[in-house]
């Protein structure tokens, strides 16, 4: 073929890619583009470091990419129900429940838990320190002592509306403080107003430093602090990554990422910051 011939050929094949482009049918980005999912989560996992340990490693593990967006779990909830999250990694059992009955949802999983804490001054002037967490509740109310909500529609700020209503206290008046934002800002607000507020344990202790706030109740089987992991659908819309929330979800409750939760914040604190459940039954979980 002459000198000519070729040129005409890569004319013709310029053109031929030039159509594909213009007729949207140009080949894909590339896999690291294509394994991208959207993971909606507490600020609890964010706040204690925990996600910076599990993402690196499920990115290794299967190649997808995750764009995480901590936010409380009733706007996680949201956010999966209108398809705009892939996979759920909430605390917030009561809500989660509805919300898979809504049909958007696909498997919901139990991966871990902690337990909540209630934080005052570490003086006590309200005189809550080790009562029943309904008493200490109660008493923080009687006295006017601030305390300092989350406000957010959360998985913490809903526990804490249920310590309320067993206390039969209906929260309000100067007092009571809320500041619509996630766990390490309203632990720094509560901190500096010399305030109570609820907290899951995992996020105190790594702020812990910085903070004058102590544990002034635990323990209660009440404070249990549940996690699932929930796999929307794309009944929830057509962007929904279905093959992605599958594969973060078979992911945290296999066995490598069990190993790595339940090893999580062991060195720092002395302990792990979270227990791995994936398997087993709800009922027999501890505190």
């Amino acid at each position: 073929m002459g000198v000519l011939g070729r040129v005409t050929g890569v004319l013709i094949g310029l053109v031929g890619v030039l159509g594909l482009v213009a007729c949207g049918s140009a080949p894909a980005a590339g896999p690291s583009a294509e394994k991208s999912l959207i993971l909606a989560t507490t600020t609890s996992t964010q706040d204690s470091g925990l996600l910076d340990e599990l993402l690196p490693a499920f990115t290794r593990d299967t190649g997808w990419q995750v764009k995480t967006l901590a936010v409380g779990s009733g706007q996680a909830l949201e956010l999966g129900r209108r398809g705009e999250a892939d996979v759920l990694l909430v605390h917030s059992p009561a809500a989660e429940e509805r919300f898979v009955a809504e049909g958007a949802a696909g498997t919901r999983r139990l991966v871990m838990h902690n337990d909540f804490v209630l934080l005052g001054p570490a003086t006590d002037p309200a005189g809550i320190r080790g009562l029943p967490t309904g008493e200490a509740m109660g008493r923080i109310a009687g006295t006017r002592a601030v305390f300092v909500s989350r406000g957010d529609d959360s998985g913490t700020n809903a526990r804490e509306k249920d310590l309320w209503a067993e206390a039969g206290v209906t929260p309000g008046g100067t007092w009571y403080q809320s500041t619509g934002q996630g766990m390490g800002a309203t632990l720094r607000v509560a901190d500096d107003k010399a305030g109570h507020t609820l907290s899951d344990r995992a996020t105190y202790l790594t702020q812990r430093d910085s903070l004058r706030l102590a544990i002034l109740g635990e323990g209660d089987p009440n404070l249990r602090n549940v996690y699932h992991v929930v796999e929307m659908t794309d009944r929830a819309g057509d962007r929904v990554r279905t093959d992605g929330a599958a594969a973060f979800a078979d992911w945290i409750v296999s066995a490598p990422a069990q190993r790595l939760i339940g090893e999580f914040g062991r060195a720092e604190f002395g302990r792990s910051l979270f227990a791995p459940d994936a398997g087993k039954a709800e009922d027999s979980l501890g505190g």
